[in-house]
């Protein structure tokens, strides 16, 4: 048994306060996305946790990976017929997160999530290397298969069947884009009383901004 009472960590690089966020928070988001970008040390800042409630009633969590976002929401790929495919087109309101460890932040976003259009999904599809496009094909994600060699025989016989020809997006594989109805950012803060602030899409579609007790 490790007993973990004793981890502690100060959290003092900086601030969250209502004087300087902006009254949309995708433009806070990308100003955040950005600020990690530039200060370095993560290799995939786009990295991010998808939880979603599954066929079976529990919740599971995931890392994938933000491929776009816009004035929209929020774009990742997968294939539909997978555990989590599945589970979000049955259930579609789904929890996104980021936790950049370097600049002492989180976000969580809560959203509900709708198919991208067959262009979206062809185009992001077609910049892919052929080895991306060729495991999409070959991968049926989720399910059980009987061994490794499995997959690489099948990935060689692809590879033979596309030799020089364009390689087409399967119809069960696509992106997801997560529309947000709540956005929260968090931002460590010394003494545990860090700075949480919550944006809330009312009906109108004005954001309701809030802070929360750390």
């Amino acid at each position: 048994m490790k007993d973990l009472s004793n981890y502690r960590k100060s959290y003092e690089k900086s601030e969250l306060l209502e004087t300087n966020i902006p009254e949309d928070p995708i433009n806070l988001f990308h100003k955040w996305f950005y600020e990690m970008e530039e200060f370095g040390g993560v290799e995939e800042v786009n990295a991010m946790t998808v939880a979603s409630i599954g066929l079976d009633g529990f919740p599971k969590s995931r890392v994938v990976l933000l491929k776009k976002f816009t004035e929209e929401g929020f774009i990742f790929y997968t294939n539909y017929n997978s555990e989590k495919g599945k589970a979000i087109l049955n259930n579609p309101n789904i929890c996104l997160s980021f936790f950049w460890q370097s600049l002492e932040r989180q976000v969580i976003i809560k959203g509900i999530a709708e198919k991208t259009s067959d262009i979206i999904s062809d185009n992001y599809f077609d910049s892919r290397p052929d080895g991306s496009k060729l495991g999409a094909i070959v991968s049926a994600q989720s399910e059980t298969i009987p061994s490794r060699d499995y997959l690489d025989n099948k990935l060689k016989e692809l590879e033979k069947e596309y030799e020089g020809k364009p390689i087409p997006r399967p119809n069960f594989w696509g992106g997801f884009m997560v529309r947000p109805i709540e956005v929260e950012f968090w931002q460590g803060r010394p003494n545990r009383l860090h700075d949480r602030i919550r944006y809330k899409l009312k009906e109108n579609y004005v954001w309701e901004i809030n802070r929360l007790s750390p």
